[in-house]
């Protein structure tokens, strides 16, 4: 597993577009995740170091209106800040955007609530995909979708969900493996503690 300040060696689809998802209400935490710290580092700037370290061309911040801190300086460093067009839509609104407004035909997309990824991640994923064609982590049947690249192609997918109410990205996945507009790259024992999720007040 790499370490925060590593860029990887390892090859990677270049140019490629990222966006930080930090648009969730953090209902369970109590406070804006995005404002919580690291190692004496907000969430919101960590992410974005990743997907720097990772060679993201451009990256874009995903969140709500009402974040004011996306309004300062607190944002600086992202290319834009997008609102997603359905609130009630999940994470899945944010991804569509940034893949609609990105300059390149690849997105690297992180949570915020992630804070153990790593550049290193993005780099594997990045070496195992193709034009057309983007990579998600996988654990038996459970895809990670919020640390994954997509293909501009997965919008042919993401649309008609949207359209119709199905914004559970476990599904959507499986059915863009099967099209072939993701591969799958099983994630090991040592990769899994990248996955550690901060939704609630550690103890």
């Amino acid at each position: 597993m790499g370490i925060p300040g590593h860029r990887s060696d390892m090859p990677m689809l270049l140019p490629f577009s990222a966006v930080v998802l930090a648009a969730g209400h953090s209902s369970r935490m109590g406070r804006d995740k995005a404002l919580l710290e690291i190692e004496g580092q907000p969430l919101w700037r960590r992410q974005r170091d990743v997907l720097v370290r990772a060679g993201a061309a451009e990256i874009f911040l995903s969140a709500r209106p009402e974040q004011d801190w996306t309004r300062a300086a607190g944002a600086a460093g992202f290319s834009a800040v997008l609102h997603d067009a359905l609130p009630s839509a999940g994470p899945l609104c944010g991804i569509v955007a940034a893949i609609e407004r990105a300059a390149h035909g690849h997105v690297a997309v992180v949570a915020i609530d992630l804070p153990r990824i790593t550049a290193d991640w993005f780099a594997a994923l990045g070496s195992q995909g193709a034009n057309g064609v983007g990579v998600v982590g996988r654990r038996a049947t459970f895809f990670e979708p919020l640390a994954a690249i997509y293909p501009r192609e997965f919008l042919s997918l993401a649309w008609p969900a949207l359209a119709g109410g199905r914004v559970s990205l476990q599904p959507l996945l499986a059915e863009a493996v099967t099209a072939g507009l993701l591969r799958a790259r099983e994630i090991t024992d040592d990769e899994a503690a990248q996955f550690e999720n901060w939704n609630a007040p550690r103890e």
